[in-house]
């Protein structure tokens, strides 16, 4: 059968546009894909695969959407291969691949010898451009995000509990307000369409980053972002507009009441200062100083832990640090515009709870007033110097901070505190110190035993004494006593005694 010559004119020009399509959204008209790469000559290739896209974003009553959504795809199936299927294959080649879900991003992230690269590659793209969505893998995965909020963090881990309800408390009626996990009944409630759509709507080139380190040969960067730009769609750059925090009135408290042999502190409130503002490296010296992570040095442990042997130790942060309690140093792609300042006094003596909440309260208002020495400040800044080569010693943590740094937009982390710290005064620590940090209007959550008994106590200011096995010296108890007196200033009307079964149930 002859076709005529407009019918063949058109299926002539249908067939040019179907082969130039793919082309012209890969050429000079389509945006060019985020990427942040940096090659060397290492026999190992790291991955951090980023969506700004996180948590945050979860519509309300379907919080723990963007957790499950990613653990669907880091702990699930492609539609090639399942999930054992996967875990068989990496075996052998010795790697793994995770994902990491904060309020306003998503990374997956893994590592592999270059021998291995193609094979690798092969499945963790089809992990992320091509998912199982099976069912299976759904429910085990949902189960395993509700048993993590109702075992782990409710029922085993007092000190993870309690920092993470801080959160909660500080950033009510917020995006920031729910756990990263979700709630339990939000994650009863999802459905695996709800997980599809999530994905369709948010996994998309103009919110992803592709993010490579290591020895990878000539060119490779290249095929990552022609198969990412030819799978995903193009979406529309994710914008998080955040309210303000809730402003806090007065000395706010919330009493997690559980049957613990312990009392685990941690309070705070929200700093209008991140990684970008001109101000972070001064509170940086000053966080450091007052309780850097695991750190014998620090202010507070000190006081409360070396002197008076109140517990493991006392530590201070202006960024969000979660499992804490397991790590030295923060891990990276936990970027936020909003931060808060915190203290985590771990675990104590029932008996010495009220004690340790006034000696960390004591002890901040103390620095507030006086601010840093000199001596204490170039101690902490030359320490600081040298630890941020810590940091960043290993390639995929070079690559993470590399991130990071592109998300607020600085320079490379390592020059950008090195740099911020030669030009850094004391008197510049010091101002920042007094115009952030305070001890009148603080958010605080307590786990402990017998809650409504530690409520009555802290807001009638009931004297609390600190009992010793062996007393300090002198001065110490003479200062103990000024702290057990210390007059904590509780809004009433929004202090609460909270069972430990509510806690992350909606």
């Amino acid at each position: 059968m002859q076709l005529s010559n407009n019918r063949l004119i058109l299926i002539t020009i249908i067939l040019v546009l179907a082969v130039a399509a793919p082309v012209a959204r890969a050429g000079r008209g389509a945006p060019k894909m985020a990427t942040v790469l940096l090659p060397n000559s290492s026999p190992l290739v790291s991955f951090r695969m980023l969506f700004n896209v996180g948590a945050a974003s979860d519509p309300k009553g379907k919080e723990g959407l963007a957790a499950l959504t990613a653990s669907m795809i880091s702990d699930g199936g492609s539609r090639a291969m399942s999930y054992q299927q996967i875990v068989e294959a990496m075996y052998p080649i010795a790697t793994e691949f995770h994902s990491q879900v904060d309020k306003e991003m998503t990374v997956f992230y893994g590592a592999t010898h270059s021998d291995n690269l193609q094979k690798y590659y092969g499945i963790i793209s089809g992990m992320l451009l091509d998912p199982g969505w099976r069912e299976d893998d759904f429910k085990r995965l949902r189960e395993d995000a509700i048993n993590f909020l109702k075992v782990n963090l409710r029922g085993n881990n007092d000190e993870e509990l309690g920092k993470e309800a801080l959160y909660n408390f500080i950033y009510e009626g917020h995006p920031y307000r729910h756990q990263n996990i979700g709630t339990v009944e939000s994650l009863e409630k999802l459905t695996l369409d709800d997980l599809k759509m999530f994905y369709r709507e948010n996994y998309t080139t103009a919110n992803f980053v592709v993010g490579l380190a290591g020895g990878y040969p000539k060119g490779f960067e290249a095929k990552v972002e022609a198969d990412f730009a030819g799978k995903l769609s193009a979406g529309k750059a994710a914008k998080l507009l955040l309210p303000e925090p809730v402003k806090i009135s007065g000395i706010e408290m919330q009493v997690i009441d559980k049957d613990t042999a312990g009392t685990a502190i941690s309070f705070g409130f929200p700093i209008p200062v991140n990684r970008s503002h001109a101000d972070w490296p001064a509170l940086l010296v000053m966080q450091s100083y007052l309780g850097q992570h695991r750190s014998s040095n620090s202010y507070l442990y000190q006081r409360l832990r070396a002197i008076r042997g109140l517990n493991y130790g006392d530590y201070a942060y202006i960024e969000y640090f979660p499992r804490g309690m397991f790590q030295f140093h923060p891990d990276a792609n936990l970027d936020r515009q909003q931060q808060i300042f915190q203290v985590w006094i771990r675990p104590v003596e029932l008996k010495n709870g009220l004690y340790a909440l006034r000696a960390g309260l004591f002890e901040l208002n103390k620095l507030v007033n006086s601010g840093m020495s000199k001596e204490d400040f170039e101690a902490t800044r030359q320490f600081l110097t040298k630890y941020v080569n810590v940091l960043t010693k290993a390639q995929d943590e070079q690559l993470g901070y590399a991130l990071d740094s592109r998300y607020y937009g600085i320079p490379n982390f390592g020059d950008y505190v090195r740099g911020a710290l030669a030009k850094l005064t004391l008197e510049d620590v010091n101002r920042a110190i007094k115009k952030y940090l305070q001890a009148d209007n603080v958010k605080i959550v307590v786990v402990t035993k017998d809650g409504a008994a530690f409520k009555q106590a802290a807001i009638e200011n009931k004297p609390s004494p600190i009992s010793y096995a062996t007393p300090p010296p002198k001065e110490i108890l003479d200062e103990d006593k000024i702290i057990e007196n210390y007059r904590l200033n509780f809004n009433a009307k929004r202090v609460e005694v909270l069972p430990v079964d509510q806690v992350f149930q909606k």
